[in-house]
């Protein structure tokens, strides 16, 4: 019997916002262990919350870029449980009435536009983080009361795979959009994992088994391949599963038995009695609204229809919005955008890397790519000196033009001076001329090559191809 797996993640994204999520102490990583703290975060008897303003832009943002219904109406609600690093022995979360609910987020997966259906985006704050030392353990509140986005999916994920495609482009569209920094080192982005195996075919789920502690997309990709493989062989061993959550071994590559669970654990939500429910007005929205980008898969869509570039050219852009917007100031005063997209990212991104230079520390003005294309596109220059004259003018700043001028670096054509050329390079080649004459055609690149060297690149390499194959065969 051939199995399938079932798969929904819940993704909890640090919101980017100064303070935490109900006081004023700062919403900051690496500060030294509980001093970003407060009677507020610290659940200390008397204190009361106040939300976080741009929290709540910022969650509503987020549904609008995942396609969500805002809700018109939201409210705070207790999630009650004890553990060391919540101090209040409850967590503000949203349960009934979320900020944002019903939406989706299409990417790109196997050649093909996948739609992974959102549940909720709802609002929450952070624990603290626990430290485990050799005979005691600790706990560090810095992180409690920070604004937490709580990205649930519909079960519409199949592979491992897949899931990762998901986890970055989610990731993408919330960096993109201002959300959150996503930075997983920082622990801005963890993940946990709903997966069931089920019969190919059946519309039956399996017993879900919840998996935490992956702190990487690659983690929860390894965690799904080895747990999806695990659940299968206990069904084709005649075994049974049962609901139950697992932590990830990331060292040893295995998911290991926390706890079981029968039934979903009762957390006995109430709205908190200190906060006022939330019901956004349309001009608040609107303020909110003037905040939507356009979504990274849109983005490369347009860029490829728009300026014909290939899809790994807009892939590039897509990922990268400054050089994206670097690109499209350029792209859309030039009569070949194709050639523009090409010197950006082979040319001038090596050139950066190398100098150690940002877009706007650049020597010279965008425009001067679009000269050096019409340079090459005229004929003016060929593709080779072309480079040349890019380096000088990446160095000193000066237009490709004066640069081919000063130099005198302009693309013979006269036919005639390149036939002499040519008769040079076949007179001098013996070998490569009997080669290509008993039918290895390699051998005119080779002849094309001493020609170049001869004009000393200032041929018209299309010109040379044509008079070198006229030569040969007489």
């Amino acid at each position: 019997m051939e199995y399938e797996a079932v798969i929904g993640l819940e993704t909890h994204v640090q919101l980017k916002t100064k303070s935490k999520m109900w006081c004023a102490c700062p919403n900051e990583f690496g500060a030294p262990p509980n001093t970003n703290v407060c009677p507020v975060c610290l659940g200390l008897p008397g204190s009361l919350p106040v939300a976080n303003e741009e929290a709540l832009r910022l969650t509503a943002l987020a549904g609008y870029l995942l396609n969500c219904q805002i809700a018109s109406f939201a409210r705070f609600d207790r999630k009650n449980y004890f553990y060391p690093d919540m101090p209040k022995n409850y967590q503000i979360s949203q349960y009934q009435l979320p900020s944002t609910l019903n939406g989706y987020l299409d990417f790109e997966f196997n050649g093909e536009i996948c739609r992974v259906r959102i549940t909720r985006a709802h609002l929450e704050e952070d624990v603290g983080k626990s430290f485990h030392f050799e005979n005691t353990s600790g706990v560090d509140f810095n992180r409690a009361g920070v604004p937490l986005l709580e990205i649930v999916s519909e079960p519409d994920i199949t592979s491992p795979d897949m899931a990762y495609a998901y986890l970055n482009a989610l990731k993408e569209v919330l960096m993109q959009g201002g959300v959150s920094d996503c930075d997983m080192e920082k622990g801005m982005v963890r993940c946990d994992v709903n997966v069931s195996v089920r019969p190919k075919g059946s519309k039956t789920l399996g017993a879900k088994i919840e998996i935490k502690n992956m702190n990487s997309f690659s983690g929860v990709r390894r965690a799904l391949e080895y747990e999806i493989e695990r659940q299968i062989e206990v069904l084709k061993s005649g075994g049974r599963l049962i609901q139950s959550t697992r932590r990830w071994d990331d060292v040893a590559g295995i998911t290991e038995e926390m706890r079981t669970k029968e039934e979903a654990h009762d957390y006995r939500y109430f709205p908190d009695p200190d906060l006022v429910p939330f019901a956004p007005t349309e001009e608040w929205l609107n303020e909110v609204r003037k905040r939507i980008i356009e979504l990274p898969l849109a983005k490369k869509q347009r860029l490829m229809r728009q300026y014909q570039i290939p899809a790994s050219d807009a892939e590039v852009f897509k990922s990268d919005p400054e050089l994206c917007s670097y690109f499209e100031n350029i792209a859309k005063d030039a009569k070949n955008p194709k050639a523009v997209a090409n010197w950006i990212l082979n040319n001038l991104r090596a050139k950066m890397t190398e100098s150690g230079l940002t877009l706007s520390s650049l020597k010279f003005p965008g425009s001067y790519i679009i000269e050096l294309v019409n340079l090459v596109d005229s004929g003016k220059i060929s593709s080779k000196i072309a480079q040349d004259v890019f380096s000088e003018m990446f160095e000193t700043g000066e237009a490709p033009s004066k640069i081919v001028e000063k130099k005198g670096l302009i693309q013979l054509s006269d036919t005639s001076a390149i036939e002499q050329f040519c008769k040079q390079a076949i007179e001098a080649n013996p070998g490569p001329v009997a080669d290509y004459k008993a039918g290895k055609t390699a051998a005119l690149n080779f002849l094309k090559g001493q020609v170049m060297k001869l004009s000393k690149g200032k041929a018209n390499p299309a010109i040379v191809g044509e008079i070198l194959e006229r030569l040969l065969k007489q």
